[in-house]
C-alpha cells in the first residue's frame, strides 16, 4: 500500500488509518464466513465493515490479492463481483449489479485493473488486464485488455 500512496508516511500509519485496507480485510473475514453458508454472521461482518469504513462490500464477492481501495469512502461493490490481483479502486466506485435474478450480475476486474472515483460499472461485464476506467465513467460494456475508457457512457480512449 506504502508503495502506491506517496501520501503514507508510515507502515504504522497504513497499517491504522487507512480505510480501505480495513475494508478488504474484514471482507475476507466475511467472505470466509459467506463460504461456510454463515450467511447472517458474514452479512454481520459486512455491515459492521460498512460502517467503519465506508466502504460496502457484499460477503460473497471474490477478491484477489494485493487489492487497493483508495479513500474507500462510498465504494460498493455487489455479491458477485470478481476482482483479480493488483486491482486498485478510488473513492466511490460502484461495482452494482444489472439483474435481480440469482445469476452472475456483477462485473469481473481481471488483474491490475485501475478504476477511477466515481466511475460505475454496472452487470456482467468484464474489464480486462491493464485496463483503466475513467473517473465519472458509466461502463455497461465489457473492456478489453490494456485499454482506458471514460465518459458516459464509456468509449476507448485514443
Amino acid at each position: 500500500m506504502r508503495s502506491r500512496d506517496p501520501a503514507a508516511k508510515s507502515t504504522l500509519e497504513v497499517l491504522t488509518c487507512y480505510p480501505g485496507l480495513h475494508a478488504v480485510w474484514l471482507h475476507r473475514l466475511s467472505h470466509r464466513l459467506w463460504q461456510m453458508r454463515l450467511y447472517l454472521f458474514a452479512r454481520l461482518v459486512s455491515q459492521f465493515a460498512r460502517w467503519l469504513t465506508g466502504v460496502e462490500i457484499h460477503p460473497g464477492a471474490q477478491i484477489g490479492e494485493r487489492v487497493t481501495i483508495d479513500h474507500g469512502m462510498g465504494v460498493v461493490i455487489g455479491e458477485t463481483a470478481i476482482m483479480g490481483d493488483d486491482v486498485h479502486l478510488y473513492h466511490g466506485v460502484t461495482l452494482g449489479g444489472a439483474s435481480s435474478e440469482p445469476v452472475k450480475r456483477h462485473p469481473t476486474l481481471e488483474d491490475g485493473v485501475t478504476i477511477g472515483a466515481n466511475a460505475t460499472l454496472l452487470g456482467d461485464i468484464t474489464i480486462g488486464t491493464g485496463a483503466t476506467v475513467g473517473a465519472g465513467s458509466v461502463v455497461t460494456d465489457s473492456v478489453p485488455p490494456e485499454t482506458t475508457v471514460a465518459g458516459i457512457p464509456a468509449e476507448p480512449l485514443e
